[in-house]
């Protein structure tokens, strides 16, 4: 138990440090990862590690599809539902097919279920991957949006597909029709399921004396409740999460009081961050021990193999994003789309944005290690090899070209969607607005009489001549050096009152919390000017 504790605490320690050294760099944190547990993995005395499948989906998958659904913009998922749904199911299976005939005719004793199941497990694009690879690149909303959306659903179809592939590979026979009839009512039952869920969860939180402790507790194990409660049922766990994370989502402004949000974003913040953080560098520590599995193939031709595919992958994503295109055109003239003329320059980098990750992993690791008779389960370690080369190539050969592909194509945004700091200070002016006139119209007599409210209406008055007169009446480089003047005063302001609160902790008459209470203070007008003026950044 021990070394156990020892080596997760080693792990952690690690991706924290890779994570800084790819920030340095300036390389986005899953493709260091993968890259530092390659390297690592080849220092000698580092053990091989070796992670029970079973154990996988249950420790991984819930939170990380949880908070993939959290995050997504309802608004976004609902407009481009279309394009996502048709990249989620008609890609997925589109690529398990070609996968599946590719592997299947290419491997000697590969069968066309073994290929099923190989395209099942390196089908879906990784959400972590692409939004991390897509920060600090000029991306339009749109893109963002349809691959966040994408790849959330698409784990669930995919994993679909792999389970019907793993029972066809043990039973031997795989039945199309019976396997479209049962892929349906996993999925729909698996919606109802989380759906249900997060009902009775939203009933709690509503309706009873919860703390933001507990809020954050039930926030907590809600993913592990809607994936535990729908295997129970033998539906989709994966559906379960990403239908009740979606709808706690949309509702949470009703549910969670300002300081539950604060304490379950910083819990779920540090929570994906970790779990993330172990899958990537378990990508790439894991290689070893597949390669010594790799019986009845030399290392060339497992190679081959998974150069091949990975092609194959890639090439079928982008030629089916830009079909994908043509046909909206076409569509167009019987049905409202949201975009009749999508061009060719959004899908093409939707297609190139195709990069393998946490999913892929978890569900090859997943694929037990013997049948049900008790023999070894067939090209185990080739299928876990191909998916760490799948993954690899597409994680580093297509996340580090991503930018330059981005900055090839030029494309510009066809939504027309207000800068970042318009947007701030139109929300900012119209919420200070609202303030004022309540307070006017409701409190008049308060507004002068009492001088905390007094201070108050006084506070929103500045607030809002100061955002009213500055915006867009300074020029871009002025106006950031008198944003990065204000930031460097503010600065210094805060850390000399932090240190004089500091004082207090060694003067007797002053408790911690009290003490604690002022620095929490001072953390949120840090992060609020922070989030502020983040435009400049």
């Amino acid at each position: 138990m021990h070394s156990y504790l020892f080596l997760c605490i080693a792990l952690i320690i690690t991706v924290s440090l890779l994570v800084m050294l790819g920030q340095k760099l300036r390389i986005s944190y899953p493709i260091f990862l993968v890259l530092g547990g390659l390297l690592i993995s080849f220092i000698p005395g580092i053990p091989n590690i070796k992670i029970n499948p079973e154990l996988i989906f249950l420790i991984f998958l819930p939170p990380l599809l949880y908070d993939a659904a959290w995050n997504t913009s309802w608004k976004d998922f609902w407009r481009w539902r279309r394009v996502i749904s048709v990249l989620a199911f008609g890609l997925v299976i589109v690529t398990s097919v070609v996968v599946a005939f590719v592997s299947s005719s290419l491997i000697p004793g590969f069968t066309l279920s073994l290929g099923f199941l190989l395209g099942g497990i390196i089908s879906p694009p990784d959400a972590v991957a692409a939004t991390s690879v897509l920060k600090g690149i000029k991306v339009p909303r749109r893109v963002v949006a349809i691959l966040e959306g994408e790849s959330l659903i698409n784990d669930a179809s995919s994993l679909i597909v792999f389970r019907f592939a793993l029972v066809a590979v043990i039973a031997g026979t795989f039945v199309w029709h019976q396997a479209i009839v049962d892929f349906s009512l996993v999925t729909f039952m698996g919606i109802v399921v989380g759906l249900v869920i997060a009902l009775v969860l939203y009933a709690v939180l509503r309706w009873l004396p919860t703390t933001p402790s507990i809020d954050t507790a039930l926030s907590f194990t809600a993913p592990y409740l809607m994936y535990l409660t729908a295997e129970h049922f033998h539906v989709s766990g994966v559906m379960a999460v990403v239908s009740g994370g979606l709808f706690i989502s949309y509702r949470s402004h009703e549910l969670f009081s300002h300081s539950s949000r604060l304490q379950s974003v910083s819990m779920w913040s540090t929570t994906t961050f970790v779990l993330n953080g172990l899958v990537f560098m378990l990508i790439g520590l894991e290689l070893p021990t597949i390669m010594e599995g790799l019986e009845g193939y030399s290392l060339g031709e497992a190679i081959g193999y998974s150069l091949i595919i990975a092609v194959a992958i890639i090439i079928t994503r982008i030629g089916f994003a830009l079909f994908a295109s043509m046909f909206t055109v076409f569509i167009s003239r019987f049905i409202t789309v949201a975009d009749d003329r999508p061009g060719w320059q959004g899908p093409l980098i939707i297609g190139w944005a195709g990069m393998r990750g946490v999913v892929s992993l978890a569900a090859a690791l997943s694929i037990p290690l013997l049948m049900s008779n008790g023999d070894p389960f067939p090209h185990r370690n080739l299928i876990l090899f191909i998916t760490f080369v799948v993954i690899f190539i597409t994680l580093v050969v297509q996340g580090l070209s991503f930018p330059l592909i981005i900055r090839w194509i030029k494309y510009q945004d066809p939504d027309h969607v207000l800068p970042a700091k318009k947007q701030d200070e139109q929300i900012q002016l119209q919420l200070l607005k609202v303030a004022l006139e309540k307070l006017i119209k409701k409190y008049p007599g308060e507004s002068v009489d009492n001088a905390l409210v007094a201070n108050l209406k006084t506070r929103y008055e500045n607030e809002s001549g100061l955002i009213a007169n500055h915006s867009g009446t300074a020029e871009p480089e002025t106006e950031k050096e008198t944003v990065d003047e204000f930031r460097k005063v503010f600065a210094e302001l805060i850390k000399v009152q932090r240190r004089e609160l500091m004082k207090f902790r060694t003067q007797e008459g002053f408790e911690d919390e009290i003490i604690r209470k002022h620095e929490n203070q001072l953390d949120l007008e840090e992060e609020k000017v922070k989030h502020k003026f983040e435009a400049f950044e």
